[in-house]
């Protein structure tokens, strides 16, 4: 396992509270993020996913808890705070401009510039260069307009976008909804090229599948509460189900993770 300070996971949060009026979206949630690892965050529907990856992101600020980088504790009060530190996100919507092209998507507020002027071949070259470290070969030129990309071509672009600024963490939101199967297989080629890269990666997911296809590790919320992270080794796919339906095991006997009765597992 890739750490830093001493086996100090590169990101973790402990005891983290947040509510919207009389909702509380999480109560004292603790997790780890190792660097050079993808851990996966699963959970059912208004199980918190979304308000914890935003607390880390810096768009909600915790009502109570405590982050930690490389074993430091630190406040993210905004997305700016959580750029300085090295994280990004990848939402969902991947925040793409259909009408701008490659390399203006990904120096989008970050131009660079030469004097005074746009210095397209220095971006041209940054853009190019991140693309080829992250093995994206499909694209046909950096300066095709992101509405005529792919699925997948589009979130590799997002995802150049996000490593391209000396990041350490990548938080990915369903990183392959709506994607088939061949795109599917890149973006996830993708997140292990993040990982073998030394950063920490966090992919929230349904799909079980992707889960278990990329996933070093298995983080699951229930009702806003983290009732088990572990090695992926640990889980199998129907005690991942009755984490993130039920918030325990049940009754499920133990088993290995090859059997789908049951699964060895660690409390958080």
């Amino acid at each position: 396992m890739t750490e830093t300070n001493a086996g100090e996971p590169l990101l973790k949060v402990r005891g983290i509270f947040k509510g919207f009026g009389a909702v509380q979206a999480l109560a004292d949630v603790d997790l780890d993020l190792p660097a050079g690892k993808v851990t996966a965050l699963c959970g059912d529907n208004g199980a918190g996913k979304s308000v914890l990856i935003k607390c880390i992101a810096g768009i909600y600020e915790p009502d109570r808890g405590q982050v930690y980088w490389e074993g430091r504790p630190v406040r993210i009060r905004s997305a700016h705070d959580a750029g300085a530190l090295g994280i990004e996100v990848v939402y969902q919507d991947l925040a793409l401009a259909d009408n701008l092209d490659i390399v203006q998507n990904m120096f989008l507020g970050r131009e660079k510039l030469r004097h005074r002027l746009l210095d397209e071949n220095e971006m041209e070259r940054a853009a190019a260069e991140t693309l080829a470290a992250l093995r994206v070969t499909t694209v046909q030129s950096i300066r095709q307009p992101v509405g005529s990309l792919s699925g997948g071509q589009r979130q590799s672009v997002a995802v150049a976008k996000a490593v391209m600024w000396n990041s350490r963490f990548v938080i990915m939101d369903e990183p392959t909804a709506a994607l088939g199967v061949t795109q599917t297989t890149m973006v996830l080629e993708l997140i292990r090229r993040l990982r073998d890269q030394g950063l920490g990666v966090i992919v929230v997911s349904h799909n079980l599948n992707d889960v278990f296809a990329v996933a070093d590790r298995i983080a699951v919320l229930y009702l806003g509460r983290m009732v088990v992270q572990d090695d992926v080794s640990l889980f199998n796919r129907q005690a991942v189900v009755e984490y993130m339906t039920s918030g325990s095991l049940g009754l499920a006997p133990l088993g290995g993770p090859s059997d789908p009765g049951g699964v060895e597992h660690g409390a958080t």
